[in-house]
């Protein structure tokens, strides 16, 4: 078999996986990136994060993925939470918002692939007279205190290496 033909067979689990899934957003694949440089991946505003990736050529792990405060000064409306913890699926109301694709450049046959949940909440935003939307404090602080704090969207992220790794 061609070196062309093995690429394309450690590609087909990634393929497959791709038709299986429809999230939310659609994107191509992204470009291919070096071994340690570190590249966005995603900007999610409303958790005032982004998702920052490196291919580390390290063989137990190969791709490292951070969430980024994006300013001390941003006021989040969503949460970024661990996927381990949370578990993720579509039985629980998240949904599969991002697929993100990222190729080595040292190792083509090699992908990481980043899958962005998001569980969306139903926000019932009352304007006042003015046309906004504003909270304030005391109230806000004796509906803490009552245990009636809204619920806001929740985001996550999963990381999966697809594809074989190169020597």
């Amino acid at each position: 078999m061609s070196p062309r033909h093995l690429i394309l067979l450690a590609l087909l689990p990634a393929l497959a996986a791709t038709a299986a899934e429809t999230p939310e957003r659609q994107r191509p694949v992204g470009a291919a990136q070096a071994l340690n440089v570190t590249h966005t991946l995603r900007q999610i505003p409303e958790a005032c994060a982004r998702l920052e990736g490196r291919f580390t050529g390290d063989a137990a792990q190969p791709y490292a993925l951070n969430v980024v405060r994006t300013s001390e000064q941003c006021q989040p409306r969503a949460r970024f939470v661990d996927y381990d913890k949370a578990q993720p699926s579509e039985a629980q109301g998240w949904k599969l918002n991002d697929v993100i694709r990222v190729p080595s450049a040292a190792c083509p046959a090699q992908q990481a692939v980043v899958r962005v949940w998001r569980l969306p909440v139903e926000q019932k935003q009352e304007l006042d007279g003015q046309g906004q939307s504003r909270i304030y404090l005391e109230e806000a602080k004796k509906q803490a205190a009552a245990g009636q704090i809204a619920k806001i969207p929740m985001f996550a992220a999963q990381l999966a290496v697809e594809g074989a790794a190169c020597r």
